[in-house]
């Protein structure tokens, strides 16, 4: 039925979401090909890319900093109005901030090709966009009578720290400092989009669960919101640790070993917690599953992540950083992503709160190639040709994924509401 409804641009600007998770969706489609091509020609030479900035930074950014904050606008602004009790911004009022940010991050990868300045230029814009966004949510959490506001308050505090990051990125990269640049896409991905994904795990997979399924009671223990905060402390402390100590120091010694333990610990707790929240009664429903699953990957990746510290110990050389690392960010954070946008987008289009079985699929294919982006990063002679899949892999999901949801975007409800 929703096929036969026309498309308008004008429609995005009926809510919040339509024109945050279409943007997202875009720079999202942008930002997968460009890195399957980037894979291809490392491999090929066939397009002969020139780079004026390391390639894999400006793929850390464009993933970190680029479609989630995009995504984060639609939820922030549809379910955070609720959990303050305050009037939700019109969409309107977010189309410039959000298109700043979408044109910063494409001229962003436009730059990396052509001139530094371009990228530069799009940095600013980033930036911009962001700071503006994160203002609209703190004037709307400044303007809340409830009293519980700590959620929505981590997640304020969150985008301070995701602006502080793009603006030291922006730094680092007119200074050339390529390491500390890394340095603070790593934390912005941990202080600010993990953060954010972490508190938006405890306040609604409990919530959803029990909703689903009110046999199972709905556990959101504050220690539980506690543990996965200092856990975001201590990765974005171990980014900057491990640029700044040296290796092979007594000191660095102690240190690996001591964040590996501290990661295998938290990763073993999550990972209950995941099974106390309804992980196994949540495959009765194939959304509510989705969510589960994905909040699993961020047990598994802690667990990958102090198992490489250790073995880095043992055998003198990082073992599986990037493994660890894709581990968070494509089982983890793309799981809750593709799972949470479909669940708003089909809730608030006026669809049934499922995933068919074309989601469901591309969901657990999503799975395959986290796996097969892990081990990618195990050193063989095939890490570069799982690698090109794996990139090839994710566009072609997430195409797939995005291409009806952002179709809905530009129709109107096929109930006849509003939103």
């Amino acid at each position: 039925m929703s096929t036969l409804l026309p498309w308008h641009l004008r429609h995005l600007l009926l809510a919040p979401h339509r024109l945050g998770f279409f943007l997202a969706m875009v720079l999202l489609w942008c930002a997968g090909l460009w890195w399957a091509l980037v894979q291809g020609d490392r491999l090929s030479g066939m397009l002969g890319l020139a780079y004026v900035l390391s390639p894999s930074l400006v793929h850390g950014a464009v993933m970190t900093f680029g479609f989630i904050p995009l995504f984060f606008s639609g939820f922030l602004f549809t379910a955070g109005p609720k959990w303050l009790g305050v009037v939700p911004p019109e969409a309107p009022q977010l189309l410039v901030p959000l298109l700043l940010q979408a044109v910063g991050w494409l001229l962003w990868l436009a730059g990396v090709h052509v001139h530094l300045a371009l990228g530069v230029g799009g940095l600013v814009l980033a930036f911009a966009g962001l700071l503006w966004m994160s203002v609209l949510f703190w004037r709307l959490v400044l303007r809340s009578p409830v009293p519980d506001q700590l959620h929505a308050r981590v997640i304020a505090w969150a985008c301070g720290v995701g602006c502080l990051s793009v603006l030291g990125l922006l730094a680092s990269v007119v200074a050339g400092a390529d390491a500390v640049a890394l340095a603070c896409v790593f934390t912005g991905l941990w202080g600010f989009v993990v953060a954010v994904y972490v508190v938006v795990a405890h306040r609604m997979i409990p919530f959803f669960t029990s909703s689903a399924m009110p046999q199972v009671a709905a556990r959101r223990p504050f220690w539980a919101l506690g543990l996965m905060l200092a856990v975001v402390v201590l990765e974005v402390l171990a980014g900057w640790v491990d640029l700044l100590q040296p290796t092979g120091t007594a000191w660095g010694t102690a240190w690996l070993l001591l964040r590996g333990t501290l990661e295998l610990a938290a990763g073993g707790v999550l990972l209950w917690l995941a099974c106390v929240w309804g992980l196994v009664q949540s495959f009765k429903n194939r959304l509510l599953a989705m969510l589960h699953i994905g909040f699993v990957w961020l047990g598994l990746a802690l667990l990958i992540g102090g198992a490489s510290q250790w073995l880095s110990w043992g055998t003198g050389t990082p073992v599986l950083p990037l493994g660890a690392l894709h581990a968070l960010t494509m089982g983890c954070l793309a799981s809750l992503m593709l799972a949470m946008v479909t669940r708003v987008s089909a809730g608030h289009s006026g669809r049934a709160l499922v995933a068919d079985g074309r989601v469901w699929v591309l969901f657990l294919l999503l799975q395959a190639v986290t796996v097969l982006r892990v081990l990618a990063a195990w050193p063989s002679g095939y890490g570069a040709w799982l690698l090109l899949l794996a990139a090839c892999a994710w566009f072609g999901l997430m195409a797939l994924w995005g291409g009806p949801l952002a179709n809905w975007y530009g129709q109107l409800r096929p109930d006849g509401r509003a939103g």
